[in-house]
């Protein structure tokens, strides 16, 4: 008999048809991340704000933005819709997960798709919010660039700190005893990567996340990093997890599954409790 994963698999619009309220959340969830770093980003960096007045050193600025940040994804993960569509935010983290076989083909797609069209949209929605501000060269839609030291550092740390993400999350996720702290310890790396490792590369950790700003500042130099680093750093760590604890210790793709909202991935969450 064909069961409903079988369908999904060889008759995509069942699949569309079933999950597309995921696909919408997962979008609307970027989207509200690049709304959040532009609006911060304005705050803490375009030269006529008071915040930028308030604090005039750039490190404890970064400090502050990675602050909100970390914020921001871990209001995201433990809101309803984070919780259901499993916020995985990133293009990145969808193939690392597909590549574990815990997402069906048809979903890994519509949320990379969806990814895309909300970090574009996120952007968009905040430039009509803060107007010419957010095009400001300081603010400059919050793009991330390579640092002074060039693309191969850039390309270098894009690539560990996304390591290091997927890692945590595998780590975190997988464990009975350390699930539920997935999402704090999460926020906590962004907002440790923003704080030490921005002047890199701008910490982007996230290709639907840096070609969002890239359209709107009409600023592509370095989008090869953002759009190969951190997808071949989380698909390694994806492999070294499995190699070493083997593919019966991958429960899931929800990053936050310690909740009861309804469950779209190849999910065997039931066997860790």
């Amino acid at each position: 008999m064909e069961t409903l994963s079988t369908t999904i698999e060889t008759q995509p619009m069942v699949g569309f048809e079933r999950h597309w309220p995921e696909y919408l959340m997962e979008a609307a969830e970027l989207g509200s991340f690049m709304i959040s770093a532009c609006v911060f980003t304005a705050l803490l960096e375009h030269p006529a704000s008071p915040v930028h007045a308030l604090v005039p050193d750039p490190t404890l600025r970064r400090v502050l933005m990675g602050t909100a940040m970390g914020l921001t994804v871990i209001s995201i993960f433990f809101s309803r819709w984070g919780k259901r569509s499993g916020a995985h935010l990133n293009p990145g983290v969808t193939l690392a997960f597909y590549s574990l076989g815990k997402i069906h083909g048809w979903d890994a797609f519509s949320y990379v798709v969806a990814q895309f069209a909300g970090g574009l949209a996120g952007v968009s929605l905040a430039s009509l919010v803060i107007g010419k501000g957010l095009g400001h060269p300081s603010v400059n839609y919050a793009v991330t660039m390579p640092g002074p030291k060039g693309p191969w550092v850039a390309f270098g740390a894009e690539f560990l700190i996304s390591f290091l993400m997927i890692m945590t999350v595998l780590t975190f996720s997988n464990s009975k005893r350390l699930t539920r702290w997935t999402p704090l310890m999460a926020g906590i790396l962004v907002a440790t990567f923003i704080s030490f490792e921005a002047p890199l590369s701008g910490m982007s950790m996230n290709p639907a996340r840096t070609l969002g700003s890239a359209v709107r500042a009409n600023q592509f130099s370095g989008l090869w990093i953002y759009f190969t680093a951190p997808v071949l750093g989380m698909l390694l760590a994806a492999r070294i997890y499995v190699m070493r604890r083997g593919p019966h210790a991958i429960f899931c793709a929800k990053v936050h599954h310690h909740n009861n909202q309804r469950c779209i991935f190849r999910c065997n969450y039931g066997a860790l409790e």
